[in-house]
C-alpha cells in the first residue's frame, strides 16, 4: 500500500447526536471523487475522543467499506493508555484498515524508552502497519528523532510519522536518522510543501476536507517536479488553512463543511459552535475562495 500524497484527516458528520452515516459515506466518496490519495477516520478531527469504542469501530468500518479497497484507509487507534490503544488498534484492523494512526501518549508525557515499551506493545498483540503521530501541541510531548528513528529500526511495524511539530529542523534530522524508505507525512496544512522539499511523502490534512483536489494537486505536482504549480498551490490554501484554525480544530472546518451542505454542523461536548465573529470571517474566506 502507497502511503504518499495527500490524505484527510475526516471529520464525523453528527445528527441528533449520533453518526450521520448517509453524510459520512457521500462525504467519503465526494473525497475520492475529488483525488483524493487516502483517509484518516477517527483523528483528532473526526472528534474520536469524544466516541465511544464501538462507535469508533463503526466509523473505521463504514469508510473502509465505502473506500473499498480504492484508496489506503489509516484508522485513528491512538491512547494514553497501552491496553487501550491495542484494543482500538484490533477495532481497526478488524475492520480492514490499512494501517493505524498511533498517537504518542498523551498526559503521560512517557520517556523515550517508554514509547518504544509502547510500541513494541502494540506491535506484539495487534500488529499492523502503524503511523506514529506526533504532535506537541496536543500531547505535551515531543517525539525527538533520535526516538523515532530508534523505533523505527526495532518495531518494524512502526512505517512512517506523522509530523506536526511544525519544525523543519527537527523535520530534517528525523528524515536524516530515519531508516530509508520510512513514510513521512506533514500534520500541518502549513508546512506540507517546505516537508515535501526535505524528503516527505505528503500530509494528513485538516483544510483538505474542503478543498482535497487542491491539496492532492499540490503533491502531485512537486512529485512529478513541477514545483512552480506546486508553490502556486500551496499559497492558494494559505489563506483557507489560517481559516480552519481560527478556533479549535474541528470547530472552523466541520462549520465549513455544513456550510457548504455537506453536513450538519453538529459537535459534541466539550466543543461548541464557532464564534458568531469567526463564523463571519470563514464565511468571508469560502466565499472570497469560491468554496461557497
Amino acid at each position: 500500500m502507497d502511503f504518499q500524497g495527500a490524505f484527510t484527516a475526516l471529520v464525523t458528520p453528527f445528527k441528533n447526536g449520533k453518526i450521520d452515516e448517509e453524510a459520512y459515506r457521500e462525504l467519503i466518496e465526494w473525497q475520492i471523487e475529488q483525488g483524493i490519495d487516502g483517509l484518516v477516520p477517527c483523528g483528532t478531527t473526526g472528534e474520536a475522543a469524544t466516541m465511544t469504542h464501538e462507535e469508533q469501530g463503526d466509523v473505521i468500518r463504514i469508510c473502509v467499506e465505502q473506500v473499498a479497497k480504492r484508496i489506503p484507509v489509516i484508522a485513528g487507534a491512538g491512547s494514553n493508555n497501552t491496553r487501550e490503544a491495542v484494543n482500538l488498534t484490533l477495532l481497526a484492523k478488524q475492520a480492514g484498515a490499512d494501517a493505524a494512526l498511533q498517537i504518542t501518549p498523551y498526559y503521560n508525557k512517557p520517556t523515550p524508552d517508554g514509547l518504544l515499551a509502547h510500541f513494541k506493545v502494540l506491535a506484539k498483540e495487534s500488529s499492523m502497519p502503524f503511523i506514529l503521530y506526533n504532535v506537541p501541541g496536543r500531547t505535551g510531548l515531543n517525539a525527538k528523532p533520535a526516538t523515532i528513528a530508534r523505533i523505527a529500526r526495532e518495531v518494524p511495524e512502526v512505517i512512517g510519522v506523522k509530523d506536526a511539530t511544525a519544525n523543519m529542523i527537527q523535520a530534517s534530522e528525523m528524515i536524516e536518522q530515519c531508516p530509508e524508505g520510512f513514510t513521512v507525512l506533514s500534520g500541518d496544512d502549513f508546512t506540507v510543501l517546505p516537508l515535501l522539499s526535505l524528503g516527505g511523502h505528503g500530509v494528513i490534512s485538516v483544510v483538505s476536507n474542503i478543498v482535497p483536489a487542491m491539496m492532492s494537486d499540490m503533491c502531485r505536482a512537486y512529485r512529478e517536479k513541477d514545483t512552480a504549480t506546486a508553490m502556486e498551490l500551496h499559497y492558494k490554501m494559505q489563506p483557507l488553512s489560517r481559516s480552519m484554525f481560527i478556533e479549535t480544530n474541528p470547530i472552523p472546518v466541520k462549520t465549513a463543511l455544513g456550510m457548504m451542505g455537506k453536513m450538519e454542523t453538529s459537535f459534541r461536548l466539550p466543543l461548541v459552535p464557532l464564534e458568531p465573529e469567526n463564523e463571519i470571517k470563514l464565511k468571508n474566506a469560502l466565499s472570497e475562495n469560491g468554496i461557497i
